[in-house]
Parts: C-alpha cells; sequence; structure tokens
C-alpha cells in the first residue's frame, strides 16, 4: 500500500501563484488579516520552524512569526489543485482511496513499490507543479506512517521488517489512531513507547481501555491493520458550520439569534445533499479560549430544515453559561455508514 501526502498542500498552492514569497514563512489563515481573529488553515515549512501549525489563533502566528506573511483561504483554488491530483493517481493501475484534499491510499500490486512511488511523485509534479511524499507499507497504518518519515518530497518504506527499529522508542502518540489522551492514560500505567505498548499484557489493556479499544491499541502498536484500501467514494458522516466573532457576543439573545442563522445555513448544505439528519449539535467557544458542545436527538431522522434549526436551539438551551462568546458552529450529523454503497 502507499500513501500519498501532498507537502505543505495549501502553502504550496498559494507559492505557485505568489513565487516570489518561495523561501519565506508563510501562513494561510481567514481573510489573511493576523490582527483579527482566525486560526491558521496551514504554514510552510519556514513557518512551522517558529512553532506555527494549523489550528492555532492567527494572533499567536503573528507573536510567533512576526516576519511571516499571511495570505487569506481560497478554497476554490485548493479544491481545483486537489482534483487535478486524484485525477492524476487515478490514472495508475491501483485502487485509489482519497482521504481529503492533499492525501490518498493507492493499493498496487507491484515487486517494486519505490518505482511506482517515484513514478507518482512524477507525474504528480508533472500536471500540478506540487510535490508529495509516498509511504509504502503492508498496510494502511504502516504506509500512513511512513509518509511522515519521507517528507519532504521523499519516500520512504515502514514495514514489519523495521517497524520496531523505526517506531519502537517512539512515544506511543506517534501512532496514527493514539493521540495525546491516550498517551497519557498509557503513560499512567508505565507504557511510553510504542514497543512498551506491543510488549503491554492484554488484560491490563481491557481494564484500563474496555475489552476492544485495549486489544486494538496494541494491535497498533504492532504495527497491523485490516482495513483495506476502498475506492468507494467516502459519504461524510456530519455537516457543520462555525462563525468566529471579531467582537464577544455578551447578549444571549443575540447568541440565539447567530445560532439560528448558522443552523439554517447547515440546513441548506444538507438539503443540496440530500442526506437525513439523526442529531444536531452546538458548540461554543467562550472568551478567551473555552469550548463546549452540547447536542440534541431529532425525533425522527429529517432533512426539514426548520426541525435542524429547532434541534440546535434545544441544543443551545443545555448551556448554562452567559459569558461572552468568541465563537458560534453547528453541526447536522447524519445516519447510516461512511462510505457509500458500503452495507
Amino acid at each position: 500500500m502507499l500513501h500519498v501526502d501532498l507537502d505543505q498542500f495549501i502553502a504550496a498552492v498559494e507559492l505557485l501563484r505568489r513565487p516570489d514569497l518561495r523561501g519565506r514563512p508563510i501562513v494561510v489563515g481567514g481573510d489573511g488579516d493576523p490582527t483579527k481573529r482566525g486560526v491558521v488553515s496551514t504554514a510552510s515549512y519556514q513557518a512551522r520552524e517558529y512553532g506555527v501549525h494549523s489550528g492555532l489563533a492567527l494572533r499567536t502566528a503573528a507573536k510567533r512569526c512576526p516576519q511571516a506573511v499571511f495570505l487569506p483561504v481560497d478554497r476554490e483554488a485548493y479544491e481545483v489543485a486537489s482534483s487535478l491530483v486524484m485525477a492524476t493517481l487515478r490514472g495508475f493501475d491501483a485502487i485509489v482511496e482519497v482521504l481529503g484534499w492533499d492525501e490518498a491510499f493507492l493499493g498496487v500490486a507491484t515487486e517494486d513499490p519505490e518505482a511506482v512511488a517515484r513514478e507518482v511523485q512524477r507525474r504528480v509534479r508533472e500536471a500540478t507543479s506540487l510535490d508529495c511524499s509516498v509511504g509504502i507499507g503492508c498496510n494502511k497504518l504502516q504506509a500512513k506512517l511512513a509518509t511522515g518519515f519521507g517528507k519532504p518530497a521523499g519516500v520512504f518504506r515502514l514495514t514489519d521488517e523495521n517497524w520496531f527499529d523505526v517506531l519502537g522508542d517512539r512515544p506511543t502518540d506517534v501512532l496514527w489512531g493514539i493521540g495525546p489522551k491516550t498517551a497519557k492514560r498509557l503513560a499512567v500505567i508505565g507504557i511510553r513507547t510504542v514497543a512498551g505498548l506491543a510488549a503491554a499484557d492484554l488484560g491490563l489493556l481491557a481494564a484500563r481501555f474496555g475489552p476492544a479499544t485495549g486489544p486494538w491499541l496494541r494491535h497498533l502498536a504492532l504495527g497491523r491493520s485490516d482495513a483495506p484500501v476502498s475506492s468507494v467514494p467516502y459519504l461524510p458522516r456530519s455537516r457543520s458550520r462555525e462563525t468566529t466573532y471579531q467582537d464577544d457576543l455578551t447578549e444571549w439573545d443575540q447568541v440565539r439569534r447567530e445560532v439560528a442563522r448558522v443552523a439554517r445555513q447547515v440546513a441548506e448544505d444538507v438539503s443540496r445533499e440530500r442526506r437525513t439528519v439523526t442529531r444536531v449539535v452546538v458548540k461554543v467557544r467562550y472568551a478567551p479560549f473555552i469550548t463546549h458542545t452540547h447536542g440534541a436527538a431529532l425525533t425522527r431522522p429529517t432533512t426539514d430544515g426548520s426541525m435542524i434549526e429547532q434541534a440546535a436551539m434545544a441544543a443551545l438551551e443545555r448551556f448554562t453559561s452567559r459569558r461572552p462568546v468568541r465563537l458560534l458552529g453547528v453541526r447536522a450529523e447524519f445516519g447510516g455508514v461512511g462510505r457509500r454503497g458500503v452495507s
């Protein structure tokens, strides 16, 4: 299996339009004004050296890297570039599973995966002028992790043979599927490395994390994954919208109006997809940066905008704090599976 990941994708697309910025730290986010509220969508490698990363507040990014060039998000340009890349990948004799704008898995039958990887890089660059890194593995987990060792614009193979040589002494959250919270819980019971997790007692893991999750964590540490590469189009499990306010909302009536407005936008998105909604979740980020969510289930699956709005308002009423609000979001959750046609 191959994992193809475009290098600093959004920043790279911007640099194609602004080659004069090449070599400089680039930060893309919001409307490009770092004095406003908003978050970083991506940062060039030069900006990352200063601790700028996706999800960081733009104002914080400006403090960490004041010499950076800030650019607005141009979703349409990134979608066009992504479409060209994915069309290029589908030109291979391979099963292609698209993961997002900038990455995909390829299932290929070959005796020389490095040669295929280099050909992928060549064709992608020829079609788009963008660089990508390619990870090679016996399964999705290995291929996904291998890509990180190939960046930028490289190829890396991670298989059963070198799994522990490469990852054994690394912290558990290096594994795809283990986040900081789980890593902390593992550390509490003395498990801090991939090798340590691979050798952990299954009974202990099951007792701490549950009979399904515990063994699965050790499964990851052993470099195992049974998930196949699938070309079946992915169907999102939800649709959401968020609004960050440059001035805090201090009146709750205003918060209610804004949640209703955002809910109507989400309902319009849902209507275009003709997917039924089963639950609505409201996200409130209080000033300075404290986030809470509450949800409300619908009495029946629906695409009706008024019912989606009503559920959003019901979820909002579960918030008891009336502190100033800096961000509001509404998420409509769909029923059914994540891949079209899978039963």
